[in-house]
């Protein structure tokens, strides 16, 4: 029988929001398909009987459960969903060496291993089973939708795709071959370096202090990752970030490349003020275009929201919850 490893897990309260008493919380682990033990937070509303829906949550790229997906799952749990926020391979309580790398493969296998575990477990129909991707996990999870057919209902919010914006740049501003060998190169290096010093030189969190000339997408990362608002002693993005060559096999691996086949319902949300934006707006638009199931594929954007606005809800609750309830409502049935 396979079994999860052994995992050095923190059973206290550590999240960067408050507990709620409307669910039971508990830590789990499950096993993907290359022998990684997962860690995850589950949440299950209380004083609710039979078989439940279930929603399996992850992101931002480079977070924590602790941080936003715990959030989210805490909050569809107490609108009647069972859930997990879980910790990809590599990062945060889940197993995986070498420790901060990152896999087209892995990751989109992490979400369908999520599907494994909610599907057997004893308290979940397993013919109502969704997911929720936010930020880079966003583009994970349709990814992932494209390929698990078991999944019934998906939600990408504030999304990024993280295979353009390794090999194009922000805002595909380095989207020429030259740029792309220049940058490849650098990692070849950087991999020969590693070795030799006997480590893996990280490539940095979020920059920390804060440039007065820094572009406002950095500085919005800035208002969540590095202040009490969001940051985790675990979380990539809080500290020192990805290794150097973390996310090499990104630069040449494009995702989503069958979204337009997916036949399940998806839901992409974003702040339309949100540097970001582009992502979903080009990943909709993918998704709809020569698609036989496109009637239940939906576009939301939020007047006025930034970027990590769909993390926490900034200043404004920006994160629709009530539209993700009667999304998954209606299409986990």
């Amino acid at each position: 029988m396979i079994k999860p490893a052994t995992l050095n897990l923190t059973m206290e309260w550590d999240k960067t929001f408050p507990k709620s008493d409307k669910v039971d919380h508990s830590k789990v682990t499950f096993i993907n398909r290359y022998g990684i033990t997962l860690a995850a937070d589950m949440y299950i509303p209380k004083n609710v009987e039979g078989k439940l829906p279930a929603i399996a949550v992850c992101g931002p790229f480079g977070a924590v459960k602790e941080q936003c997906s715990g959030l989210y799952a805490q909050t569809m749990a107490e609108r009647d969903f069972l859930t997990i926020a879980f910790d990809p391979s590599f990062t945060g309580e889940s197993g995986g060496e070498n420790r901060y790398m990152a896999s087209p493969d892995i990751n989109t296998e992490d979400f369908m291993a999520a599907v494994d575990f909610l599907s057997l477990n004893d308290k979940v129909d397993p013919d109502r089973i969704g997911i929720i991707g936010i930020c880079g996990w966003g583009g994970m999870a349709i990814n992932t939708a494209a390929l698990d057919t078991r999944i019934k209902a998906t939600v990408a919010s504030t999304m990024y795709d993280m295979t353009r914006v390794n090999a194009n740049g922000y805002f595909d501003s380095e989207d020429s071959e030259e740029s792309r060998y220049q940058r490849k190169a650098a990692l070849c290096a950087q991999r020969l370096e590693d070795l030799k010093n006997g480590e893996y030189k990280l490539g940095g969190g979020v920059v920390d202090p804060l440039p007065e000339d820094a572009p406002f997408f950095v500085k919005d990362y800035h208002s969540y990752y590095k202040t009490d608002r969001g940051y985790h002693p675990r979380s990539l993005n809080s500290n020192g970030g990805w290794n150097v060559i973390g996310c090499q096999s990104f630069m040449n691996q494009p995702i989503l490349r069958y979204s337009n086949e997916i036949r399940s319902a998806v839901l992409l949300i974003h702040g339309d003020k949100a540097h970001s934006c582009y992502f979903s707006k080009d990943a909709y638009a993918a998704m709809i275009k020569d698609s036989k199931y496109a009637d239940n594929k939906e576009l939301m954007l939020i007047e006025g929201a930034v970027h990590t606005d769909l993390y926490d809800g900034g200043d404004n609750n920006a994160i629709p919850f009530d539209k993700l309830t009667t999304f998954f409502t209606e299409n986990l049935k």
